[in-house]
This record gives structure tokens, sequence and C-alpha cells, in this order.
């Protein structure tokens, strides 16, 4: 018997997502003040926006987290919103474009990112199905449905363009389908597909391959193709053993692109040195942690494959994002969760933050007998 025992959520998770939001809400405003004060004529801009998205996420994330009805139950509700954010990333498409891309939904002066939605909701669409289909998982016929849907998202954020947001999708969803029970001979053939789709759209723009050569070969254009991971390291480099000071970055003055989101851990470690540095990547290890522990706890399957999901997720756009930020990797376009600016990121990692102490707070006890 399932019983859901309110407000015994993982308190470390929640004190772990709390100082994560406080760490990004800081260093928003510390390697933005300045692109600010210039584009928007207010320093406080982005500062102000990363704030309002905290709290409307937190708010969010005890809402979630005080539901008492089994998510099991509401499968038609998934099935909806996986249709809901599919229509989402296709009005994308018809949106004018931002920066040469169409990302972004604009309504009444908001924007909002779908794709960032579809990380969570394909996460739990794929997690819901496995459930449902347990018996059958490892069936061609049943796994038509869930490649179906992960290759129209893939697709749509393909066509955006966002390169690097598609591109984890399927991985992510790859690892929930491998934890839903589905053997690794099913992933060979759409393994194939992906890998074709990826490689045409990889050439075709010279950006995408730009970056890849500045990873590859980052000496041969320090100015060009390298330029951004090359500043990147300067800042971490110049950051010691306990940083310049807050506030006191001189790579955010225009040298370093993206300072306030991809590439805010530059800064932090610009500014906090490698103890600040050290401080966020233990922050990560012990959300893994506590999410992987929740995950193990879970009281039903499908939470269990939600949990396993999200915490993995959210772990792996972390290490991807810093990884790129140290120069380990090429260029791509994923933040840093709860750290880098970006409303639509914030809100949709806090939803996720929800699910998981909602999870945590559900346990199994014997039925007392009579």
């Amino acid at each position: 018997m399932e019983v859901f025992r309110r407000y015994s959520f993982d308190k470390t998770l929640f004190a772990t997502t709390l100082a994560l939001v406080l760490i990004g809400i800081i260093m928003v405003f510390s390697s933005s003040v300045i692109l600010a004060a210039e584009k928007y004529h207010q320093s406080f801009y982005f500062l102000t926006q990363q704030i309002v998205a905290a709290i409307g996420g937190l708010i969010m994330m005890f809402i979630i987290a005080s539901i008492r009805q089994p998510f099991f139950t509401w499968k038609r509700l998934v099935y909806v919103l996986t249709a809901f954010t599919f229509v989402l990333l296709l009005l994308c498409l018809a949106m004018p474009p931002v920066a040469g891309a169409h990302r972004w939904l604009q309504v009444f002066g908001i924007r909002f990112q779908p794709s960032e939605l579809a990380k969570v909701v394909l996460i739990v669409f794929l997690a819901n199905y496995c459930t449902d289909k347990a018996q059958t998982i490892n069936h061609w016929k049943t796994l038509l449905i869930p490649a179906a849907v992960i290759l129209a998202f893939v697709l749509l954020i393909l066509l955006e363009p966002d390169y690097s947001t598609a591109a984890f999708l399927c991985l992510i969803s790859t690892i929930t389908l491998y934890l839903g029970g589905v053997k690794l001979k099913y992933f060979i053939v759409p393994g194939l597909l992906v890998c074709i789709i990826f490689t045409i759209f990889l050439f075709s723009a010279n950006y995408r391959l730009n970056r890849v050569h500045g990873f590859l070969e980052p000496d041969k254009d320090p100015l060009g193709k390298a330029f951004q991971v090359r500043q990147s390291q300067l800042a971490i480099g110049s950051g010691g053993l306990l940083g310049v000071s807050l506030g006191a970055s001189t790579q955010k003055l225009y040298f370093l692109p993206c300072a306030h989101t991809d590439f805010i851990f530059a800064i932090i470690g610009e500014e906090t040195g490698l103890a600040g540095s050290l401080t966020v990547i233990i922050l990560f290890l012990a959300f893994l942690t506590r999410g992987l522990k929740i995950a193990d706890r879970a009281s039903h399957q499908n939470y269990q494959l939600i949990a396993y999901g999200l915490t993995i997720s959210l772990a792996i756009q972390a290490l991807l994002n810093i990884s790129v930020v140290l120069g380990l990797g090429p260029v791509t376009g994923i933040p840093l969760p709860f750290i880098s600016y970006g409303r639509s990121s914030l809100l949709c990692n806090l939803l996720s933050v929800g699910l998981l102490l909602n999870i945590s707070q559900r346990r199994v006890e014997a039925k007392p007998l009579l």
C-alpha cells in the first residue's frame, strides 16, 4: 500500500537545489551587469529576470511536490502533455527568428523555449510507456510508438536549429528506454538512423564544423574557431585558488561570449577560483547522489524511471557544460542547470526537482491486518 507522507521530502536534495539557484542568481548578476546596462540600460535586467523565473519555478516545484495522486494514474495527461509539447515545438518554427534560430515562442512579450520542456516531458512519457508496456517492451511493434515520438521531437529541434539539444534528447531517451527494460540489440537500427541524420545536419552548417575543428585543433585558430574556449580557459586559469573576487572578472568585459549563459562556469572559476568551482561540482554530485537514492527507494517502477531519468538528465547537462568550459568537448548550447541565465531552463529544472521531491515522499507500507 502506497503512502504519501507530506513534508517528508528529501531535505538534502531540496537544500542542494536552493544553493545552486542562489549561486546562479549571484553569478548571473555578476556576469551580466555590464551587458545589461549597455543593451537594456538597466543594470539589473538579467538579475530581475532570473529572480522572477526562480520564484515562479520554486512555486511550481512546491505545487508539484504536494500532489498526492499517484503519477501512474495520469496516463492520459502524460500523452496530452507530450502532444502539447510537440505542438509548441511546431509553433516555434513559425515564429520570427531570434539570433537566427526559431527556438522561442513569444506571447505578450514573454519568451519560452519549448525544447527545455521537452527534456522533462519526454522522460516522463517514456517512463510511463515503459511501465505500461512492461510485458511487451522488447517487441518491435511496441517500440514503434516511442521511437516515432523521439524522432519527431528530435527532427523539430534540429530544424530550429538546436543541434546539441536534439543530440542530448537522443542520449537521455536511450538511457531511459534502457533503464525501462529495452535490450541493447533494439538500439542498433535506430542508432544507425540517428547517426545518419545527425551527420547530415552536422555537415549542413559550417559553424557546427567550426566548433568541432576548434575543439580538435585549438592551436590552429585560437582567435577564430577556438576563441570562445580559449577565453574560457583564461578565465578559469586567472582565478587561481580563491578567485579575483566577486564582480572583478575581466573576461565578462566582452572577451568571453555568452558569459552569463553557456559559459557562466568560467566566470565562477575566475571570480571564486578553484574553491568556488569545486563547491559547484560538489553540489551537483550531491544532487546526483540524492536523486539516485530517491530512484532506488521509489515505490513504483514508473516513479523509479522518472527519478532516474530526471536525475541523470540534469547531471549529464552539468557534466557537458563544465566539460565544454574546460575545453574537454566541442562547444554546445547546453546550459549549466540552475545556474546559467535562462528562464525556460530554470523553470523546467525546478519542475524536475518538484517531481523528484514528490517521489521522495511516497512510501510502500504493509496493509494492516484486520
